[in-house]
């Protein structure tokens, strides 16, 4: 600043050297040295208190915006790290719901699957004892078949020998017959 003062000072004598310029307009050199001192006077506080801070609070903000463009990326990278786990939470929750839905498949399957044989066995054991049932009904049928036809063959054989033999006789004869059919 003093460098600059001197100069204008300089260009003042200078210009009152020639008195020819400064004389036509006007100019007093005494007032333009203070005029100009004036002007850096007002320069170096307008600086100080008005373009200073301003440049000062500039930077700040630039500062600022840079952060905040910053962390407006960060942001943008994490919310895409963020959709791309999310993508993939949800990929893993659907292989879930498929492999439980598939488990269940197969545990219905082999329910229905146990289920028939379960139903075949008590079909199958329905048949055992129906078919043991019919055996008795059959054995049952066959011994009072049996016995009616030896009381018949008994009372036929009485009738016909009744008339000529004797009752020791007829009663041997009643028990070789009874004793054949038993047997058979």
């Amino acid at each position: 600043m003093i460098p600059l003062l001197l100069a204008t000072v300089e260009a003042t004598s200078h210009a009152a050297a020639s008195p020819g310029l400064a004389e036509q307009f006007g100019i007093e050199p005494k007032f333009v040295v203070m005029q100009l001192i004036s002007f850096l006077i007002l320069f170096g506080v307008l600086y100080k208190f008005g373009i200073k801070p301003t440049i000062a609070t500039m930077e700040e903000r630039n500062a600022k915006i840079a952060a905040g463009l910053k962390h407006a990326e960060e942001t943008q990278a994490r919310l895409a790290a963020a959709q791309a786990e999310s993508a993939a939470i949800i990929k893993a929750a659907q292989l879930d719901a498929q492999k439980a839905i598939d488990e269940a498949r197969k545990a219905a399957k082999d329910f229905g699957d146990k289920q028939q044989a379960e139903a075949i066995a008590r079909a199958a054991d329905l048949l055992v004892k129906a078919q043991q049932s019919i055996e008795l009904e059959h054995k049952k049928m066959l011994n009072e078949a049996r016995s009616e036809i030896a009381r018949l063959v008994v009372k036929t054989t009485e009738q016909v020998l009744a008339k000529k033999l004797s009752d020791a006789d007829r009663a041997a004869y009643n028990e070789a017959a009874t004793k054949q059919l038993t047997v058979i």
